[in-house]
């Protein structure tokens, strides 16, 4: 049964008995959960990230952790635990293993850069062969490396309540992934997985031939992250051929890879046929005038799926650009389009403009707005698009999640 909400008085009291110095962060963050009335009907999360505060506050530490989850053994009410960007190592990862093994309320836990290493993943993904209430799991930036990957990849063959997973940054090498795409095609339940900048030594692209036969024969994964695998045009082939298969997966990400606008010609030729995916990040590739091209005519004949492209610095010029701006006016599906970073000459200025002052662009759907001086129309850029809340999040929502960040909308990378 639940304690009553009373978590600052319960810290207080924890700290006294285990002869551990407040934390004046965690201290002032429990008592503004005791004031809130939804406390016990809807669930809370403690958003204790180090990072995101006007004045800097004491991060958490190992030894805080301790006394933390003392205090939230009880407390049913605290489904989620964002403790991102703070000051925990392997022993943080042993006290929060052991509060997974014990706790059944627990569904969001953000976890990412810390100082967590393979020995405190190895805890983590223990922990959660038995744990039965974790959704959410985002491990960024910890530097786990490859045998701590491995330990999530065995975890996925028995975990069947994890629903978002998300592994950037962690320095996980060629067997980890390979090994998750062998776990995945006998996972269930994994919705999102975000594999974003693996440590690969290989040009060979192992890695993406076997996410590919994952995604055969997958039909659960809806949003998976593949930025930074140096992939090329082969890798593109083999995925679109997969994709064509897959009837689940709905977001995808090949931001900051070798595409040209060779590769883009089967993503466009995927386009035409997959009924599917409504999310394509292709941005920091070299797709170019050609590759646009290849995108605006399958999105002007067939496709009505996609609902985001997002080609941020593709070397495009204003003949690519101009001809997306015309695909928009005859594909009503398309809603957001990102653009910033190519090469915005005066067309583009001009139908991109165009589209926004007739309405079919809404502003907080792209990441430009037009201005105009001494009569001649110029492109100025937003601070929307699909990379946005990756690695941080604002205490305050400045603007509406679907501008800050349109994937999301899909599968969320939030507590809920």
């Amino acid at each position: 049964m639940s304690v009553l909400p009373d978590l600052h008085l319960h810290y207080v009291q924890a700290c006294q008995n285990l002869s551990q110095p407040e934390n004046p962060f965690i201290a002032r963050v429990l008592q503004e959960a005791d004031k809130n009335d939804e406390i016990t009907t809807k669930g809370i999360t403690l958003k204790l990230a180090g990072n995101n505060h006007l004045v800097p506050v004491p991060r958490v530490t190992d030894d805080d952790l301790g006394v933390l989850v003392s205090v939230l053994g009880q407390a049913a009410f605290v489904t989620g635990l964002d403790l991102a960007y703070n000051l925990l190592t392997d022993a943080g990862a042993k006290t929060m293993a052991t509060f997974l093994q014990e706790n059944s309320t627990l569904q969001y836990l953000n976890l990412m850069f810390n100082d967590i290493g393979s020995s405190g993943a190895e805890l983590i993904a223990g922990a959660l062969h038995s744990n039965q209430s974790l959704v959410h799991l985002r491990m960024t930036g910890n530097k786990i490396g490859n045998q701590g990957g491995m330990f999530f990849a065995s975890m996925l063959k028995v975990n069947s309540t994890l629903e978002k997973l998300d592994l950037g940054d962690c320095d996980v090498g060629l067997q980890c992934l390979i090994a998750t795409a062998i776990a995945l095609t006998q996972n269930k339940s994994l919705k999102a997985i975000n594999l974003n900048r693996p440590l690969l030594s290989s040009q060979q692209e192992e890695t993406t031939v076997h996410i590919a036969r994952m995604l055969r024969t997958n039909s659960s994964l809806v949003e998976l992250h593949l930025g930074k695998h140096e992939m090329k045009n082969f890798g593109v082939e083999r995925l679109c051929e997969a994709l064509y298969k897959n009837s689940s997966l709905r977001y995808l990400d090949l931001s900051c890879n070798n595409i040209i606008c060779d590769g883009v010609k089967f993503l466009g030729d995927l386009l035409r046929r997959n009924q599917t995916l409504e999310i394509l990040d292709l941005d920091a590739n070299r797709i170019e005038d050609v590759g646009a091209i290849y995108l605006s005519e399958a999105l002007t004949t067939q496709n009505r799926t996609l609902q985001v492209l997002s080609i941020v610095s593709n070397n495009i010029t204003g003949k690519g650009l101009v001809a997306l701006a015309e695909a928009m006016q005859s594909n009503m599906t398309l809603s957001h389009i990102y653009i910033w970073g190519n090469k915005l000459d005066r067309s583009t200025c001009v139908a991109f403009s165009e589209l926004i002052a007739e309405g079919r662009l809404p502003p907080d759907c792209t990441d430009v707005a037009p201005y105009e001086v001494d009569g001649e129309v110029f492109l100025a850029e937003l601070s929307h698009g699909l990379g946005r809340h990756r690695y941080w999040a604002p205490r305050c929502a400045a603007v509406a999640p679907g501008a800050a960040n349109a994937g999301l909308d899909i599968v969320a990378v939030s507590e809920h």
